[in-house]
């Protein structure tokens, strides 16, 4: 196994084809091609791999087959050259001349291409011009004024990349969904509040709901006059660490947390403030850039900022298509502008109120934010495309599955968490405490078999309680049952066929992750397989920024279930609604609605406070393209009373 900077060529499983699986092969093209521009490679061999890595990390069928079939080359992206290289990974397990790439580039050059704003081509001219060649030889470059006098980078990029340092060390420059929008309405409700703003809105990854979030941006629409007072406003701001810069339209700061201090958010995030503030450091902090253009170029200035950069060039692509061309600051026709650019060139742009009269220009319906991440939205949103799904909206959700109460690990009882889930609107609440096997640290977490009747005539009770009163309200008795390592589930047959409903889920996860791909694949499909499992809890695992998943070929497991589902039988996927996992990932949303298998949006709730939780997993539910007709807990509560047979 040849290592680069903590990245390797995984080794063959010895079992048989594939020796390699599609998501070891997809990290691989990807980590490829960041070696070759490092290694100075041809660009289009560079854009080659990546291409291969974003082709192949789609493919839904089996990779074993496809190979087989010989019909890898008929994946749109994967050439002859890079086909021969995934044959090779598969049915033979090497890698062919990739070994000889991982062992020429230098270990250091991983980390640093990780730095904001420096990529491999300039992280390669550092090394060849100055030897930087890690972390620490970059930020002695830079505080030694080595960087500042190379042709194409200056001062600027000096201290740009020296921050950059600062930021990777504290959080790797991302923030978990929660945080970031935390932060992001807390300063858009402070800049929407200046006077002279007459527009403010939120951009970027946090407006596309984007599972991390990055630096935030916010796009205000000003008259020109008010600019400079605009920008004095912001800069009096509070919970302002450090002002990076400043212009005629544009502010860059870094955020503390007094900048949260006074604000009451929008409602739409329901976070819990002092918890998120424990969790991060006395120092913590996010990079913002505000940005201020006039009333007319808002709605352009707004679509560009929010991005994703697949979905701008896609969108810009289709202007062109029409004679016309698309900046940040106007769609203009390409005959009027002529070689004029920018600002200039947006002096004859057509008339937009708003982004949705931006695609009716194109020929398109407006596309969420959610969805711009070129995954097929351009297409469905085109004249005589499929259309865009009316996606979930949190008013959808009439109550969820899992959550845990003082029985097992939760601090809430039965009746607390009841009231917390009517406060929400809700008609049910899915009791999931974990079974008897889960242990933590030696101590016993879960329900044991024999307690398991004594919850259930609580909740019996309660249940006639409210029925007696006219409320209409009901807690359901389910389990979050352990998948064990061979795919059974915890509990013996009768306990769980006692049950509602049963989540099982994946907890021991050093044993699963110390395996390979397809055993955890059979193991999750023999688990989905056995008649009392309803959901899949938290499907691989994850820990945003904390832990992968465990490697597990998702699109097999969905299939399989929806091949069950067709045969009469239930069985949904979790969307598990913690910040902490957001897991089902939101690229695999969508598959699951294709393969006819239900979305379970749940929080995961380890206390009352937890239930609000479910609102991110909407935000997820929405950018994987889900209407609230695919989501399983948008029903009733006596339509779920009805599909568990109670």
């Amino acid at each position: 196994m040849v290592k680069s900077s903590g990245w390797s060529l995984p080794k063959a499983r010895s079992e048989g084809p594939p020796f390699i699986t599609k998501s070891q092969i997809v990290t691989v093209l990807e980590q490829a091609g960041v070696l070759l521009e490092l290694d100075g490679a041809n660009r289009f061999r560079v854009i080659a791999y990546q291409n291969a890595s974003r082709a192949l990390a789609s493919l839904e069928e089996d990779l074993l087959v496809v190979v087989n079939e010989e019909r890898i080359t008929e994946v749109k992206g994967i050439g002859k050259g890079l086909g021969a290289l995934i044959t090779e990974a598969v049915l033979k397990g090497s890698w062919g001349g990739l070994p000889s790439l991982y062992e020429r580039v230098p270990p250091g050059l991983m980390e640093i291409v990780g730095i904001p704003g420096l990529g491999p081509k300039r992280a390669r001219t550092l090394y060849e011009e100055l030897g930087v060649d890690s972390v620490e030889s970059l930020k002695a470059a830079c505080e030694m004024g080595h960087i500042a006098p190379l042709s194409g980078f200056g001062d600027k990029s000096q201290q740009k990349y020296l921050d950059g340092i600062e930021l990777l060390r504290r959080y790797q420059g991302r923030s978990r969904m929660d945080v970031g929008l935390l932060y992001g309405q807390a300063l858009e409700e402070r800049v929407s509040a200046i006077p002279g703003v007459i527009r403010a809105e939120l951009a970027g990854s946090a407006r596309r709901r984007r599972e991390t979030i990055g630096d935030l941006d916010i796009v205000v629409g000003a008259k020109p006059e008010d600019h400079n007072s605009v920008i004095e406003a912001i800069l009096a701001f509070p919970g302002i660490a450090e002002v990076k810069g400043h212009g005629e339209s544009k502010v860059s700061l870094i955020l503390e947390a007094d900048m949260l201090g006074g604000t009451g958010g929008h409602g739409s995030v329901d976070v819990q403030l002092a918890e998120t503030l424990r969790e991060r450091s006395s120092d913590a902090t996010i990079d913002a850039q505000v940005r201020i253009v006039a009333p007319v170029a808002f709605p352009f200035t707004l679509a560009y900022f929010t991005g994703s950069k697949e979905h701008n060039i896609r969108m810009r692509q289709t202007a062109i298509g029409r004679g016309l061309r698309l900046n940040e600051f106007g769609l203009f026709p390409e005959e009027a502008a002529g070689d004029s650019i920018g600002m200039e060139a947006a002096k004859h742009t057509l008339e937009c109120a708003d982004e949705a009269d931006i695609y009716d220009h194109l020929g398109m319906s407006w596309v969420p934010p959610e969805m711009r991440e070129d995954m097929g939205e351009i297409e469905a949103a085109a004249e005589g495309g499929v259309g865009l799904p009316t996606l979930i909206e949190p008013s959808d959700i009439k109550g969820t599955l899992h959550n845990h109460t003082v029985a097992s690990d939760g601090t809430a009882t039965l009746e607390e968490m009841a009231e917390a889930a009517m406060n929400l609107g809700w008609e049910y609440l899915g009791i999931a405490d974990h079974s008897e096997v889960l242990n933590i640290g030696g101590r016993q977490i879960g329900v044991s078999a024999t307690d398991v009747p004594g919850q259930a005539e609580s909740i019996r009770a309660l249940n006639e309680k409210w029925r007696d009163s006219g409320t209409d309200f009901r807690l359901l008795h389910g389990s979050e049952c352990d998948i064990l390592v061979d795919g059974s589930l915890d509990y013996p047959d009768e306990v769980r066929n006692s049950l509602s409903h049963v989540v099982g889920s994946v907890h021991a996860l050093g044993s699963w992750r110390g395996r390979d791909e397809i055993a955890n694949t059979e193991a999750l499909i023999r688990a989905v397989e056995d008649p009392t499992f309803t959901v899949l809890g938290h499907p691989t695992g994850r820990i945003l920024q904390g832990r992968e998943g465990f490697p597990v070929d998702m699109h097999a497991v969905l299939r399989r279930m929806g091949e069950i589902n067709a045969e009469g039988e239930l069985k949904a996927v979790e969307i598990n609604a913690s910040p902490y996992r957001l897991d089902l990932d939101w690229r695999l949303c969508k598959y699951a609605k294709e393969q006819g298998v239900p979305v379970c949006i749940n929080p995961d709730a380890h206390d009352t406070d937890g239930l609000r939780n479910f609102w991110f997993g909407v935000q997820v539910a929405r950018k994987g393209w889900l209407s609230a007709e695919d989501v399983l807990n948008t029903r009733s509560g006596a339509q779920m009373e009805s599909l568990f047979g109670l």
